[in-house]
């Protein structure tokens, strides 16, 4: 998308047939769901980061986490990106550190963001794997917790979901998981607000908002828009457009455990990118987002579905879960966010398993 646009009709054409085939189970009135807990999460610490452990420490205490689950690596925190080789070593050793209870990784560091050619969320979940990436214009490796209702995403797929605590400094990162623990069982009263942009190429998933919008008439409120940003909403919820650079993201309310993205080719490169990155949400109030941190192209099912995010998230799954079930392909695309926020779930349906 940088240089290049190229647009997958089969692969648009497939996402929207999904799409289509769960519409009608969408509901979120539908059987809730209980989501991960706190002994299934394990915190990754790099202990040549400062900021990483200082997190780690901050995050452990606030979400009550097992000293088990805070699990330690080493390695240096200046570069945006590890290579393949020495992902492989830390990857052994963080499995071996592994409980087996554990489902699911937060990360807790801004960089490296990327293992070679794929996002490092991606390759703590499920390994480094050449078919995650992509020359260009490309399909990748799709993921089985798409659209899943499994409750153990390790235990059923081998696949622990990974987000990072990611920020610039500890008072951001502070934020945002503050924001994410405020959040839960609040069942906020929000809006969610689907944008199809003047930006055509970016716009691509924009095919699916009014079909989502229709399913949720009633039921959840999901704004379709046609305009190239918001303002002065104090209701945001769900936030999702396509753009290189988002307008007045600023100038609006974000409630505890809300999700935001825009699709672009690099809104996951944290740092040193010439297109606003995915930071900018969570300093202006969201506690979640996700983009790519290599050129993904304009395929839809390499970003967020927001229908399938809803219908998870809505019914009481962790952020974690929800995002991640919401991303066909993404090994080239990170998760930054608060975990184990749950807005919607009812304590009764959070117990320990």
């Amino acid at each position: 998308m940088l240089k290049r646009i190229c647009f997958n009709l089969l692969t648009l054409i497939l996402v929207f047939c999904n799409n289509i085939l769960y519409a009608a189970t969408v509901s979120p009135m539908y059987r809730p769901l209980p989501g991960l807990t706190a002994s299934q999460l394990a915190v990754v610490v790099n202990d040549a980061d400062l900021l990483s452990v200082r997190i780690a420490d901050y995050y452990q205490a606030k979400r009550n986490l097992p000293k088990a689950n805070i699990l330690h690596l080493k390695f240096d925190p200046y570069s945006n990106a590890l290579s393949q080789k020495d992902f492989a070593v830390l990857k052994q050793q963080l499995d071996a550190q592994t409980p087996n209870q554990v489902q699911a990784y937060v990360l807790t560091w801004l960089k490296p963001f990327r293992v070679d050619c794929m996002s490092i969320t991606t390759a703590f979940a499920a390994g480094f794997d050449q078919a995650f990436c992509a020359k260009v214009c490309e399909e990748s490796r799709k993921s089985p917790y798409f659209a899943s209702n499994s409750q153990q995403p390790f235990t059923d797929f081998h696949w622990r979901p990974t987000m990072t605590l990611a920020g610039h400094s500890f008072e951001e990162v502070k934020r945002l998981i503050d924001r994410g623990v405020a959040a839960d069982f609040t069942r906020p009263q929000g809006s969610a607000y689907l944008l199809k942009t003047t930006d055509q190429a970016r716009s691509s998933r924009a095919v699916f908002f009014p079909e989502i919008a229709k399913t949720y008439a009633g039921q959840w409120p999901v704004h379709y828009l046609e305009q190239n940003s918001i303002e002065n909403k104090a209701d945001v919820m769900f936030y999702f457009t396509g753009l290189i650079k988002v307008p007045n993201i600023d100038k609006n309310t974000y409630l505890p455990g809300a999700i935001a993205d825009h699709l672009t080719s690099a809104g996951g490169i944290l740092t040193g990118s010439d297109q606003m990155n995915i930071l900018e949400w969570l300093k202006a109030g969201a506690t979640a987002s996700y983009g790519a941190v290599v050129e993904p192209c304009n395929y839809p099912a390499k970003f967020s579905h927001p229908g399938v995010l809803l219908h998870y998230y809505l019914r009481g799954n962790t952020l974690i879960e929800a995002d991640w079930k919401s991303v066909w392909e993404p090994g080239q695309g990170i998760f930054v966010g608060e975990p184990l926020a749950r807005p919607f779930a009812s304590p009764t349906m959070s117990q320990v398993r």
